[in-house]
């Protein structure tokens, strides 16, 4: 049977909502769609770049606690309620992931809450000797 555990960053979404940051199940890393708070604060910038920065510190923080790294991501969807917003976070994107270079989708959508300019969600596999590296 595979191995199933919960990581959770202690935002205060996930308990009131009823999710978890990442699930990993097996060799498989699942990190919910990721915004640009800060956990610790529950606080949030409102430049899209510096969200989209903080969204990668918090994905790579769940994706260590699973075992993993940014190099094990297989698969990256952006959302954005702007697509004006895409271009710029593209700096802070191939920051993280220009030689991971994983499937990707971009989808302009509502969020949840106004201030939130862009979401990202991962799913990754581990390996054995799996890139754990920032960035790359």
């Amino acid at each position: 049977m595979s191995e199933r555990r919960l990581i959770s960053s202690g935002s205060t979404f996930e308990r009131e909502i009823g999710y978890s940051r990442a699930v990993v199940d097996g060799d498989w890393v699942h990190v919910s769609g990721t915004t640009g708070f800060d956990y610790s604060s529950m606080t949030i910038s409102d430049d899209v770049v510096a969200q989209a920065r903080q969204c990668w510190l918090n994905i790579d923080a769940a994706l260590r606690e699973a075992g993993a790294g940014v190099g094990d991501v297989v698969r990256v969807r952006y959302l954005l309620p702007d697509a004006a917003d895409f271009e710029p976070c593209w700096p802070v994107l191939r920051e993280w992931l220009g030689d991971v270079r994983p499937a990707a989708t971009m989808q302009v959508c509502g969020l949840s809450d106004p201030r939130m300019r862009i979401e990202i969600e991962v799913t990754a596999r581990r390996r054995k000797g799996g890139n754990l590296g920032w960035p790359s």
